[in-house]
């Protein structure tokens, strides 16, 4: 079958295509991790990773990327209120580039601004610990940035992005 006999692709099918995604809000102490459902729906938090050393990092990483069957990931960019880039955008973007690099997957930067303040006020209503709100964080921003990747990517098939 030629090009010109195909369907038009549902820009929707794509994920039900792609596998899972992974999101990831990156800190210096920990790194947030949540993983969308195999539909690209929802994303749900996993245990967060607490850093060693860069190779652990992604000793780690790779793993949860075998089991969840990952084929894109999304890191939280940290822009500044104003929208303009900091260094820490610029680590992330370094970050983005060795996850492209060693898992030969497409990385995506999600705009993380307000990610970790809503995640504390969500946790906040709960019934958690200080302590456990303050493990939960990264966890919950990363989904955060997930769920408002996969949301933007929706809204982007209807004709705009707020993709980095």
């Amino acid at each position: 079958m030629d090009e010109s006999q195909r369907e038009p692709e549902n820009p929707h099918d794509r994920y039900r295509r792609s596998g899972r995604v992974l999101g990831l809000d990156v800190g210096t102490r920990r790194i947030g991790i949540a993983v969308s459902d195999p539909l690209g729906i929802t994303a749900q938090g996993l245990e967060t990773l607490q850093r060693k050393t860069k190779r652990e990092d992604f000793d780690r990483l790779r793993l949860v990327i075998r089991e969840y069957d990952v084929q894109e990931i999304v890191v939280g960019l940290p822009l500044r209120m104003s929208g303009a880039e900091g260094t820490q955008a610029g680590k992330m973007q370094e970050f983005a580039e060795e996850l492209r690099k060693r898992f030969k997957l497409p990385v995506h930067l999600w705009d993380e601004r307000l990610t970790s303040a809503e995640a504390n006020r969500l946790l906040r209503e709960t019934d958690l610990s200080i302590e456990k709100r303050g493990k939960a964080i990264d966890r919950m921003a990363a989904v955060l940035i997930l769920q408002g990747w996969m949301e933007g990517n929706r809204t982007s098939d209807l004709g705009s992005s707020s993709e980095i």
